[in-house]
């Protein structure tokens, strides 16, 4: 029964060789980068480690955040002998072997900490397999899920233990686990070999990039790290980051250039409010041999990028038009492709949508998984409301206007305004309803 792969490992007891993340594995709970709800001086875990009486438990959180690391620490630190079972590799007989071994440990005056890493993966059946042997004291049960144990563990094993919810690392948290990585990788490297090192602008992108995933962060430390000195680089900038993760775009050629050429002229003169010039170009390529649907699918696309909420019909007809061709196929269904790049081409244009959603996948690249506050969180079982999700919600039908005004939908701390309606089409009255509405949250908050 082999050990789940681990976030950290202690200096002293790996070999320099050994994978970064190993290396970098906390040996105190002083060690531990994030969870500072629960290890902090008074939490729920430092108390839990300083009590010398451990107790079953389910470690919630995102990948990347120390669940296998705390539960390998809560071994050393009541030296209790430590077994752990993936529940994705897993089975019963992992769950017997586990059994009898905590039996040879408990006849020998030894703990055991029994480690499920991705509980969740197990079946009710399997789930049930623990409790006579969690209710006998036989060993200390720790779960670890990314899924909400309210739907996903069963409720007589969960309330045999308690839920630590684990949170993704914040930027700071990452930025000093990434100094220790790059420390901890140039002292493992021969004499021979120089240190590598990291602009400022790398190593904000690769904690952008961790997205609060701790282990993430330190294997691409590794792999960036190993590719420098493998092309005889020292220093690696933004540039040399993105290569090396492969992060660039890609280009994905279809029919080469004269083809792409063409249909960025079909969507240029639709965009420009030309039906004469889109209906050219949308002839020239079905003539070309263009594939009739490959082309519908670019309408739909002009439809949505180019006229957005100006004129919400547009999207409709193009996906109208494309079922049409389904129907009918060549010849007789292009003509409700050609009659959808007419309208398109008369519509009033709108990229604010567009604009938006670009705006909004940079912000939130840019911020990580910021938790979502305990208001808007949703609440369907005890175990949720009492972590205190969707306590203080506001419910908008209930409100003037139907609408809670001064409420923020944004993660604490966070707020930006990205859709920027034109004056056009119909965003005319989207724009003046959301000023309408901003004059309720400015009264509101006076």
């Amino acid at each position: 029964m082999a050990d789940s792969a681990d976030l950290f490992s202690s200096p002293s007891r790996v070999s320099a060789h050994a994978p970064l993340a190993e290396r970098l594995r906390p040996r105190t709970l002083d060690e531990v980068v994030g969870q500072s709800h629960l290890l902090g001086a008074g939490k729920p875990l430092r108390v839990a480690f300083e009590s010398g009486r451990p107790h079953s438990m389910v470690f919630w959180g995102p990948p990347g955040v120390g669940k296998t690391t705390l539960a390998r620490l809560m071994a050393d630190g009541f030296d209790a002998q430590f077994l752990s079972i993936s529940a994705v590799l897993g089975g019963v007989k992992d769950i017997r072997d586990a059994v009898t071994s905590a039996q040879v440990a408990q006849g020998q005056g030894r703990r055991t900490i029994l480690f499920v890493d991705e509980v969740h993966r197990f079946n009710k059946a399997q789930q049930d397999a623990f409790l006579p042997y969690v209710e006998s004291g036989l060993f200390t049960f720790i779960g670890a899920t990314t899924e909400n144990p309210s739907f996903e563990v069963n409720s007589a094993l969960l309330s045999r233990a308690r839920v630590y919810v684990l949170n993704a690392l914040t930027q700071d948290e990452l930025a000093t686990l990434l100094q220790r990585a790059i420390t901890m990788f140039n002292a493992g490297q021969d004499a021979s070999e120089e240190a590598v090192s990291f602009d400022d602008e790398a190593c904000a992108q690769l904690t952008a990039w961790a997205d609060g995933d701790a282990r993430r962060l330190i294997n691409a430390v590794e792999v960036v790290a190993e590719s420098a000195q493998s092309a005889g680089r020292t220093h690696i900038d933004s540039a040399w980051l993105e290569t090396a993760l492969s992060q660039s775009l890609r280009r994905f050629d279809k029919g080469g250039d004269a083809f792409y050429d063409q249909i960025s002229a079909l969507h240029k003169a639709v965009r420009g409010s030309d039906p004469d010039a889109a209906l050219y170009w949308f002839a020239r390529m079905l003539d070309g041999g263009a594939d009739p649907r490959y082309l519908a699918r670019r309408i739909i696309r002009m439809a949505v990028e180019d006229i957005g909420l100006a004129d919400p019909r547009a999207t409709d007809l193009a996906l109208q038009a494309t079922d049409v061709y389904e129907r009918l196929g060549s010849p007789e269904g292009e003509l409700a492709l050609a009659q959808a790049v007419v309208y398109l081409a008369c519509a009033a244009k709108s990229n604010a949508v567009y604009n938006a959603y670009k705006a909004a996948r940079k912000f939130a690249e840019q911020h990580g998984s910021a938790p979502v506050p305990m208001y808007l969180r949703n609440a369907p079982t005890k175990l949720m409301k009492e972590l205190g999700h969707g306590r203080a919600y506001r419910y908008a039908h209930d409100e003037p206007h139907g609408y809670a005004a001064g409420e923020n939908y944004f993660p604490d701390g966070l707020r930006a305004t990205f859709y920027k309606p034109v004056d056009r089409g119909l965003e005319i009255k989207i724009r003046e309803k959301l000023q309408f509405l901003k004059e309720l949250d400015k009264n509101a908050r006076r």
